[in-house]
């Protein structure tokens, strides 16, 4: 067939647009779509495959195959030609497809005697919405100027879809972003709500993806393009940019200034595209080209192409990120990914955070934790599913988030939070009480803090005080390094809310996955064993001590608790306990009040310091197990991958043998010994902790009612007693044996 030319590019698509806007149900503007396609581009058939689920395609529509085939043919991705541009998101063209790798043939349509395939996906913006196909029987390659021709419509096709114009009663054509879709991620921080998708960057409407003028819309482009290398030449001329953020920004300056880019956005308006349709074509097949590539970096350049071309939209439609649409009640925020300061600002409005990115050490996630909502990480595709005003339900004890759930669904997690409160009720009733066991023995539970905004569940919780106060958000929230002054006084503050109970301030514990934009150090193959906590406090000893007296003058005079993180010797503890000496010594001699009493702990955190010498257990004042980096060591699995950090059990044998050997070593020097993180707030966690001998707890203010009912119920001696017959029996973990024992015990 001759090549198309660029006006006959246009006429195409004002005949789509005509047919698309003339009366009728989706299924018949389907059907007029694929005869007026396969009439232009001169072939036999046409035809119009959409996801009918995640993982299945369906023929919706065909011109040229039986139409018996419509709503019956399916093909799960990656399956058969269509399947693989399904799966690739990129052109298939073939003058032979039966003789083609991983061709199917699909008897109920007919197609065998078609030779020529040429299958284009129907993308948006990493959204895949169907294939569009067409066939020949003549055998031949489709020209590089149809397939460019069939992408054009493609992306037409995929706005259209977008907007709901194929919605209909046929089967499988129910509209996007209206049916119930279940995502499946990891949790983040734990807690079930629901409410209202509000999402952090609202998506970018395209309604004109036809365009009858291109010199109009050219000119349109251009200006974009133009004020968009200002705004990211305004933003690389900051002075308070690092040097991250400037690589950052100097790709995106890469970018924007492509002339590749621009000109290929050009020619698909050439083609009959609006400008923000022709952002919206580069920006997908971007997408699927580099989704293909294995090289990280080059995979990370896609968030900056997805960012530039976002820009770029808001800019072409002026939908900036304040559309002025109003925050719905009890707002669920969902979001590719989140700085701290950025969720502080949203503040305890939100129920709860739903991460397509993120990780269970992120800033987003301490922050969640402080503010005690449920957060869902890994959340895949959720900003592409989601619209603003959606319910929401979000699971994170499971990772799960339900999306416009149906009413069944909705009815049983609405029981499951009830039960929740129910018990939270009944938890309140001990809020006096001591965590004693049958057997007198009395455990204490404490709290984790970050923010000013936790101290409140100090009492509300029954917690006798924090175990542990993160002062890394302080840190983490800002642009550059808080002075002495604004810490002190926040630290104060701390105090005061306490009413004199005990707080461990942690200091500043960054690195790994907490990394502060204006002190970063060089990249690390390895960031969890790598430069951070006191390896980064040591080494810049000037940033140690400015946090050591901000605590010292924060205490004025009443006790202070002082924890080093990351301990794994005992040369280390040496230095920063000599360090806090030294600035109590300065202080005092300067005139300032030095608290009444000091403290100074470390955390165990790596099995080596399980095995420091005697002195160390000596010379601190109390140790801190912080749980989630020891197990991530001890079993080395990755806390931030979720194919590994599961699949070991707290309760695993190894592990709490290990922990009785820090206990006996604790108990010989009689330093004061407790256990923070995620497990310590599990109640059969807990229990298992308190039976072995850990007689201080530390946990997210919502655990410690259950953790403390769980306790008062049951005898730590008989537990001990099935726990080391577990161990004896040569079980792997001890998990099955408690929970049968639980299991007889009177409520």
């Amino acid at each position: 067939m001759p090549e198309r030319t660029e006006s006959e590019s246009r006429k195409l698509l004002r005949r789509l647009r005509d047919t698309l806007a003339t009366t009728g149900g989706g299924q018949d503007r389907l059907d007029r779509i694929t005869h007026l396609i396969a009439d232009s581009m001169g072939t036999e058939v046409c035809s119009i495959y959409l996801f009918r689920d995640p993982e299945t395609l369906e023929l919706c529509a065909t011109e040229g195959l039986r139409p018996e085939s419509v709503h019956q043919t399916r093909m799960k991705l990656g399956e058969g030609l269509v399947g693989r541009v399904a799966r690739t998101g990129l052109p298939v063209n073939t003058a032979n497809a039966p003789q083609e790798k991983g061709f199917r043939y699909m008897p109920e349509t007919g197609e065998e005697i078609y030779s020529s395939f040429l299958g284009v996906p129907i993308q948006r913006v990493g959204e895949k919405l169907g294939v569009l196909v067409v066939q020949s029987r003549t055998a031949r390659e489709f020209s590089e100027d149809e397939i460019y021709a069939l992408e054009v419509v493609a992306m037409v096709l995929a706005e259209m879809t977008e907007l709901g114009v194929f919605n209909g009663d046929a089967d499988g054509m129910r509209a996007l972003h209206k049916q119930p879709v279940m995502i499946r991620g990891g949790t983040g921080q734990e807690g079930a709500a629901e409410g209202r998708v509000w999402l952090h960057e609202p998506r970018v409407v395209v309604t004109n993806p036809v365009a009858d003028d291109p010199l109009t819309e050219i000119d349109r482009i251009r200006e974009a393009v133009g004020k968009l290398r200002v705004s990211v030449d305004d933003l690389l001329s900051a002075e308070s940019l690092d040097k991250d953020q400037k690589a950052v920004l100097e790709a995106y300056r890469m970018f924007a200034n492509s002339r590749g880019w621009l000109r290929r956005m050009e020619e698909d308006i050439q083609r009959g595209l609006s400008a923000e349709a022709a952002v919206e074509k580069e920006q997908s097949a971007a997408r699927a080209r580099l989704e293909q590539v294995p090289d990280a970096y080059l995979r990370e350049r896609l968030h900056d192409l997805d960012d530039l071309s976002n820009r770029l939209l808001r800019i072409l439609t002026g939908q900036g990120s304040d559309t002025g649409a109003a925050m719905p009640e009890n707002p669920v925020l969902v979001a590719r990914n989140i700085g701290p300061a950025e969720l502080l600002e949203y503040g305890r409005k939100l129920k709860g955070v739903v991460l397509e990115e993120g990780s269970v050490g992120s800033h987003a996630a301490i922050v969640a934790r402080a503010l005690a909502i449920p957060l869902v990480i890994h959340a895949d595709r959720i900003t592409t599913e989601a619209l603003n005003g959606d319910q929401i339900l979000v699971d994170g004890d499971q990772g799960i988030v339900h999306l416009r759930p149906e009413e069944t669904v909705a009815r049983a997690f609405r029981d499951k939070i009830a039960m929740q409160a129910a018990a939270q009720q009944r938890y309140a009733s001990l809020r006096g009480l001591p965590a004693q066991s049958k057997c007198g023995t009395v455990t204490t539970l404490m709290m984790n803090a970050g923010l000013m905004a936790d101290l409140p569940s100090l009492d509300g919780s029954g917690a006798e005080g924090v175990g542990l106060f993160r002062t890394e958000l302080q840190f983490l929230v800002r642009n550059k390094m808080p002075q002495r002054a604004e810490l002190a006084a926040l630290y104060a503050r701390v105090m005061d809310a306490a009413h004199g109970k005990r707080v461990a301030f942690r200091t500043l514990d960054i690195g790994s996955d907490k990394v502060l934009p204006y002190m970063k150090p060089q990249d690390e193959p390895n960031p969890a064993m790598g430069w951070r906590a006191i390896r980064v406090g040591l080494d810049k000893p000037g940033v140690l001590r400015m946090q050591l007296q901000a605590l010292i003058r924060a205490a004025k005079g009443r006790p202070l608790t002082v924890m080093f993180p990351f301990i794994t010797e005992l040369s280390e503890f040496q230095t920063a306990r000599a360090m806090v000496m030294g600035e109590l010594h300065r202080e005092k001699s300067l005139g300032h009040p030095v608290p009444a009493r000091v403290e100074i702990g470390a955390m165990l955190e790596t099995p080596s310091l399980a095995y420091a010498p005697r002195t160390f257990f000596e010379l601190t004042d109390f140790v801190s197990i912080g749980g989630n980096d020891l197990k991530q060591f001890f079993f080395a699995a990755d806390r931030e991958n979720e194919r590994v950090r599961r699949r070991y059990d707290t309760l695993n044998v190894s592990f709490l043998r290990f922990l009785s050997q820090i206990i006996a070593r604790c108990a010989e020097t009689g330093t004061p010994l407790s256990f923070c993180g995620e497990d310590a707030g599990r109640p059969v966690e807990a229990l298992a902790f308190a039976a072995l001998g850990l007689r201080g707890l530390s946990m997210r203010p919502a655990s410690i009612g259950p953790v403390k009912a769980l306790l008062r119920r049951v005898d730590l001696t008989e537990a001990r007693a099935v726990i080391d017959a577990a161990m004896e029996g040569g079980a792997e973990t001890v998990r099955p044996a408690l929970m049968d024992w639980l299991a007889a015990q009177p409520e």
